[in-house]
């Protein structure tokens, strides 16, 4: 029996060293690899302490104190940026025959009255119906009832009695009567230079939408153009950057421009308009007047309050009532009403290039008894010519 027990004693100390053997190698074989030493690291020094002994300074080249430049107090440098160049001024179109070289615009909207009349008068047989005709064309072009009626009598008459037949012939007659009509004799130049006296004043009326201020903008240069130094007068203050627009025509051509504040007096800023033109010896001022409508009696009175302010310096020399072309027989109300406000003298023609209306010349020169002293034929800044005759018959009747 102690034989039995001493043997199962040996068998389990046995087994027990076993399994320690096995669980040994087991855990060298799962333990994972050391660790990579760690580099040296030289420790950055240390800072320095109170009472600890400076580093021993390196020997550098210095200079001395007469070398240093100094400040001597002065202002600081201040670095001037170039000035802005000014807008060129710009030298205007001579305005001598300025009309015969705008003809060719001219024509292309007035030739259709020309062409017409002349195929109605080159037909074999001038009845009553044809000479209807003629009439038509007349009124349809704003001629007006009793100048159309006063030419269509004297075309009758000499086509009876010369016989005429001929499209030479024709067109001769034509211009001939249409010059007759249009006025060859009437006293057109811009009154612009008093014998007694500097300088010139000129006022520019019209209604809103008729071209007033580019008008007398344009104006201005046809002045420069001449030779004339020119002083503007802004007085149209209620119409937002009306001044503005006339301001920038000036500068174009050199002309100084006078203003006041938007919604300010219309008759103070024409009254210092001239005052400053006497001061400066300019040749001429021009005054640029609100868009009076004409069916506001108070605003056409304060026109009237405009002229009689100015004239405390000087008479006006040249009131330009500006009338737009499309307008036709509506431009004729306007006329009656602005003539009866201020002593209208010469009439401006707008967008003349843009209407088969040229008869409107006729028209309103009849109505005020005062001539067609300048036509706008376009955009452009030089499309502004004294009107001429000839030159605007010529572009009526074609080549």
């Amino acid at each position: 029996m102690d034989i039995v027990i001493l043997a199962v004693v040996i068998a389990v100390v046995v087994l027990g060293a076993l399994g320690g053997l096995i669980v040994g190698s087991r855990r060298k074989k799962q333990l994972p690899p050391p660790p990579p030493a760690a580099p040296d690291i030289t420790a950055p020094p240390a800072e320095p302490h109170v009472g600890d002994e400076a580093e021993k300074p390196r020997e550098e080249p210095r200079r001395t104190i007469e070398e240093v430049d100094l400040p001597d107090g002065s202002a600081p440098v201040v670095v001037e940026e170039p000035p802005a160049e000014a807008p060129g001024i710009e030298i205007p179109e001579p305005t001598a025959g300025r009309l015969v070289r705008l003809r060719a615009r001219l024509s292309r909207s007035q030739n259709a009255l020309g062409k017409g009349l002349l195929t109605l008068l080159s037909r074999e047989h001038l009845d009553e119906d044809t000479w209807e005709e003629i009439e038509d064309t007349l009124l349809t072009a704003d001629v007006g009832v009793q100048p159309t009626q006063e030419l269509v009598e004297r075309l009758r008459e000499r086509v009876r009695v010369l016989g005429t037949r001929t499209h030479e012939e024709l067109r001769t007659l034509l211009r001939e009567e249409l010059l007759t009509l249009v006025g060859r004799d009437m006293d057109r130049a811009v009154r612009t230079e008093p014998e007694d006296r500097k300088p010139g004043i000129v006022m520019v009326v019209g209604v809103n939408g008729t071209g007033k201020t580019t008008t007398t903008g344009k104006l201005a240069r046809v002045l420069v153009a001449d030779g004339q130094s020119v002083v503007l007068g802004a007085a149209d203050t209620f119409r937002a950057a009306a001044a503005d627009q006339l301001q920038t025509w000036g500068e174009r051509v050199g002309a100084h421009t006078v203003r006041g504040p938007e919604g300010g007096d219309p008759a103070s800023v024409a009254f210092d308009a001239v005052k400053e033109g006497k001061e400066m010896g300019a040749n001429v001022v021009l005054i640029d007047t609100a868009g009076r409508l004409h069916t506001k009696t108070g605003l056409m009175d304060e026109l009237g309050k405009v002229k009689r302010v100015v004239e405390k310096h000087a008479p006006v020399d040249e009131v330009l009532l500006v009338l737009d072309a499309t307008t036709g027989q509506n431009g004729l109300v306007q006329a009656r009403v602005f003539s009866e406000v201020v002593n209208i003298t010469g009439i401006v023609l707008t967008k003349l290039d843009g209407t088969a209306k040229g008869g409107i010349v006729v028209a309103v020169q009849r109505e005020l008894g005062v001539p067609v002293k300048l036509i706008g034929l376009g955009e452009g800044a030089d499309d502004l010519a004294p009107f001429e005759p000839e030159a605007f018959v010529d572009a009526l009747i074609g080549e």
